[in-house]
């Protein structure tokens, strides 16, 4: 009889007779054969390890494959979640809101100056707010410094704009209340527009112009960096009221609110605070939408973060097919040991070995099998997914979370049980005079 295959303990038809009260005699019996199988199993794939190591490819490959598109996708949703989370978790932004056909008609809904002291003074919650409103026009307009311009994101607002954003000058000072009053021609610049214009790394008490208007710079705010490419400093800040003289508006700026809120966990019901204030003073009825709507600065973060989830679940889905081809690989071997080891098969049964100890051999070869194959997988994995991400420029590393490592290494032994049941149940069925008799 070959080394590889177990015998059953004296003691195993005792698992298939009555109780007779030797219930801790059961239990060792049990824990007996579930070694015995155990061992048996080992040394049936250390026997064959080549054969052994071509079942498990199937799943080494589906299981590496599924790590790796986890571990990419997840870290590049995380990195883009950082980037939000540091334009300022608190801080929102309240803007008009006009339909499309009443766009097209001429009719456009605008915030008022009223609605910014309504939501200071009514809403709780909220602990900063300011206006802010493009300057030189919905196009922006060029910023010059002698031969070289820039252009960029032109705002006025007030000095509670860099409370709201969390964001603050680098050198000299941020604006402040009396040039919003006096309507100073003062302006405060990103880095990249300061770098743009040529101006020293400190350019205080330089001069710009914007408009045919110069400019005094009075502060450089700190720098951002990137997002999607994109800088999130070349922008340039003026007194709100400066900002309404270089357009030529009187009325009805088309102005959005910014405000930040004492407690993030509340957001949501500061949201529909907002939300009964404003329908209340725009005169809305019930059945009339909203003409506004609130947006937190991490609402693009979270849209991607719920986009990344879905496209993780439908490649980790597509490439975890292989999966399914490595459990009919695991299947198809079994069938052939199942058929190599009958004659060993027909002697156990004869020595008596119950239709369990059987079924219970072959099935933790099975998902021995699968779970090596899987283990071995989630390693491929996570080496291959921070050799992609080496390979591609700025890529960010991933990020292989647990639910991953134990999803498809539970995937795994899944597979060896649905897979490996077949051949098992085969083996435990078998007649023990066929069985002897097989050539």
């Amino acid at each position: 009889m070959r080394a590889d295959v177990a015998v059953a303990p004296p003691l195993a038809m005792a698992a298939d007779e009555p109780d007779n009260g030797h219930d801790g005699d059961r239990a060792r019996v049990t824990l007996y054969q579930f070694l015995e199988c155990l061992r048996s199993a080992v040394a049936s794939i250390r026997a064959h390890g080549l054969r052994s190591a071509l079942t498990m490819l199937g799943i080494v490959i589906g299981v590496a494959s599924v790590i790796a598109v986890v571990g990419l996708v997840q870290g590049l949703s995380d990195s883009i979640s950082r980037q939000f989370q540091s334009l300022g978790g608190s801080a929102l932004t309240l803007r008009a809101e006009t339909p499309l056909e009443d766009a097209l008609r001429g009719k456009l809904n605008r915030l008022k100056l009223s609605d910014v002291d309504q939501l200071r003074h009514r809403v709780d919650g909220i602990r900063h707010v300011t206006p802010t409103v493009m300057a030189g026009g919905q196009q922006g307009a060029s910023v010059r410094n002698g031969t070289h311009s820039a252009s960029g994101m032109l705002l006025g607002t007030t000095s509670r704009y860099q409370d709201v954003q969390q964001t603050y000058p680098k050198y000299g000072r941020f604006l402040g209340e009396n040039d919003d009053l006096k309507r100073r021609r003062v302006v405060v610049l990103g880095d990249k527009m300061r770098r743009d214009l040529k101006l020293p790394e400190n350019p205080t008490d330089h001069y710009v112009q914007i408009s045919g208007e110069w400019f005094k710079v009075v502060g450089v705010m700190e720098q951002r960096g990137e997002m999607f490419g994109q800088s999130q400093d070349n922008y340039l800040l003026m007194p709100y009221q400066t900002a309404l003289a270089v357009n030529g508006i009187i009325e009805e700026p088309d102005l959005s609110i910014s405000f930040s809120v004492a407690d993030l966990d509340q957001v949501d019901m500061v949201k529909s605070r907002i939300k009964v204030l404003l329908r209340e003073l725009h005169g809305l009825k019930p059945d009339q939408p909203d003409d506004f709507v609130v947006e937190s600065s991490d609402t693009l973060g979270k849209s991607f973060k719920e986009i990344a989830t879905t496209v993780t679940v439908v490649l980790a889905g597509v490439v975890g097919i292989s999966l399914l081809v490595g459990g009919i690989g695991i299947m198809n071997i079994m069938l052939v040991s199942v058929t190599e080891r009958t004659r060993e098969i027909g002697i156990v049964k004869a020595l008596g070995a119950p239709r369990s100890f059987i079924l219970m051999q072959f099935l933790i070869e099975a998902v021995l099998i699968a779970m090596l194959g899987g283990l071995i997988g989630v390693l491929l994995g996570y080496g291959g997914a921070f050799g992609i991400a080496r390979l591609l420029p700025n890529f960010p590393d991933p990020a292989i979370p647990w639910w991953a490592v134990l999803g498809a290494c539970g995937f795994s032994g899944l597979i060896g049980v649905l897979f490996g049941i077949l051949p098992a149940s085969n083996a435990a069925n078998l007649a023990p005079i066929d069985a002897l008799r097989y050539e």
